[in-house]
């Protein structure tokens, strides 16, 4: 009977875990949904604000602006990284990905500093090699244009400040709900270039040089819009790598039901073979002792 009761409570335990990994697929699912529904909704407005910086740049190249390449009063170059993490585990490897994508970007740049995004990400980077600058987290919740400005105007100024010379993103790219794949992508210093193969690699037609009249000038429309470009690459970041971790998330707690709904059927099975052998114990306990009464 005691063998029957151990398995009586691995299965209410099995039963529980499943109970939280079905919950916790739910959750996901809606928090996928919502932020996928946001991401879409804004995509437009930064995608054109996108366009209009190409155009700038490709008209008026001379705009005057300490945004582009620039020299450090020192000589020694820098790279900054900004890593989005989450501020929570159970996501299978999301965050194990990013790890590995960075640990390879910081290989080939000079001297990189870390900006960190999510709890996940501090817990592991405060044991590398590599100096953390600041770490922001959002304790789990959908990032919103407030959180976007902030650590905006927190690289923007540190890069005119001279604290580095260039700015990369390492995020997590949802290509499909069972596709994801870390994504890097240099915010600064800017580059027409590189703004025109962004816009044609996210499905937009190709800007031609065509000539526009600005007022009351080209760098005042510039630097108008430069904070609106880099928050809206920071925003758009933050929010595609919280859809993406909670898919990664949801595919987790879903093989994680599968298996425990797969361990509670072996689990049942075995309950069944004890609780039939007690059974025909007993049952030949009785006989016996009836056969010696008898005798």
């Amino acid at each position: 009977m005691a063998n029957l009761r151990d398995v009586q409570l691995r299965m209410r335990a099995v039963r529980q875990t499943l109970q939280v990994t079905k919950a916790m697929n739910l959750i996901s699912t809606a928090k996928l949904r919502k932020g996928r529904r946001i991401l879409e909704d804004t995509e437009p407005f930064f995608n054109r604000i996108h366009k209009s910086m190409y155009d700038i740049l490709s008209c008026a190249g001379n705009v005057d602006s300490d945004l582009f390449s620039k020299s450090k009063t020192d000589g020694k170059f820098h790279s900054a990284v900004l890593v989005i993490t989450s501020d929570r585990g159970l996501a299978g490897g999301y965050n194990a990905n990013i790890y590995r994508c960075v640990n390879s970007l910081c290989a080939g740049l000079k001297n990189p500093l870390l900006i960190l995004i999510g709890s996940i990400g501090y817990r592991y980077f405060m044991h590398s090699p590599y100096s953390i600058l600041e770490n922001f987290s959002f304790k789990s919740r959908l990032p919103d244009m407030d959180d976007a400005a902030e650590i905006t105007g927190y690289i923007v100024s540190q890069y005119l400040w001279g604290a580095f010379d260039e700015v990369h993103i390492v995020y997590t790219h949802m290509h499909s709900t069972v596709k994801l794949a870390p994504a890097v992508r240099q915010v600064l210093p800017l580059n027409a270039e590189k703004i025109q193969k962004e816009i044609a690699q996210s499905g937009g037609q190709k800007r031609v040089e065509l000539r526009f009249e600005y007022l009351p000038s080209e760098k005042a429309v510039f630097d108008a819009l430069v904070p609106f470009y880099i928050k809206g690459i920071v925003y758009g970041s933050l929010v595609e790598a919280y859809v993406s971790e909670q898919s990664a998330r949801m595919a987790a707690m879903d093989e994680a039901s599968k298996n425990a709904e797969e361990m509670l059927a072996s689990l049942q099975i075995h309950y069944n073979r004890v609780r039939q052998a007690s059974i025909t114990q007993e049952v030949t306990e009785i006989i016996s002792g009836s056969a010696a009464l008898l005798e």
